[in-house]
């Protein structure tokens, strides 16, 4: 139960709610592992991560592009390489929420777990009601760095901001097993 628990929180905070990405990524495994999934059918072969990385060279001032090659960097868990794609695109444009929790992912796909939260909290600074920065923040602070009291706080809010999540329920019982190992 405690492992089904686990993926289950994991899945839900790999979704970042990305409004670029037209399909949704997920993680499985054990806390500390950082191995994110995507359906084989929906990865960008390295034929189009390459083209996608002549269109972004060839628009650098393009935000969208850049955005574009991340995504597809990340969902071929080529974490590194997206974390420069999207550092890119958010020179170009700082305040794209969705791109800088993607980044904060990415992060945590080569395990800086500090970096990711600090990604997330900047994305928070700039819409405070975004979910996934708050789910994806109370992941990482549970299960990679055992901040379990700002884990519980950063679920609470995921919950006030989508109390109809696929994932609620699931995620009031991690905040009571949070609250309950003080």
């Amino acid at each position: 139960m405690k492992h089904t628990m686990l993926v289950l929180l994991i899945a839900a905070a790999v979704v970042s709610g990305c409004k670029q990405q037209q399909q949704g990524q997920w993680s499985q495994g054990q806390a500390g592992q950082n191995q994110v999934v995507t359906p084989p059918a929906m990865i960008k072969g390295p034929q189009e991560i390459q083209q996608l990385e002549s269109l972004a060279k060839a628009n650098p001032k393009n935000a969208a592009a850049w955005t574009a090659l991340g995504n597809a960097q990340m969902d071929a868990q080529r974490f590194a390489e997206a974390i420069i794609s999207y550092q890119r695109s958010l020179a170009i444009d700082p305040r794209n929420v969705d791109v800088r929790v993607d980044l904060g992912t990415c992060y945590r796909g080569v395990g800086q777990p500090e970096k990711a939260v600090e990604e997330y909290r900047k994305g928070m600074k700039i819409d405070s009601r975004h979910p996934m920065a708050h789910m994806n923040a109370g992941v990482v602070l549970a299960f990679d760095l055992g901040r379990r009291a700002e884990a519980a706080k950063e679920f609470e809010k995921f919950l006030e901001l989508s109390p109809n999540a696929p994932n609620a329920a699931d995620i009031r019982q991690e905040i009571q097993k949070l609250k309950a190992a003080k």
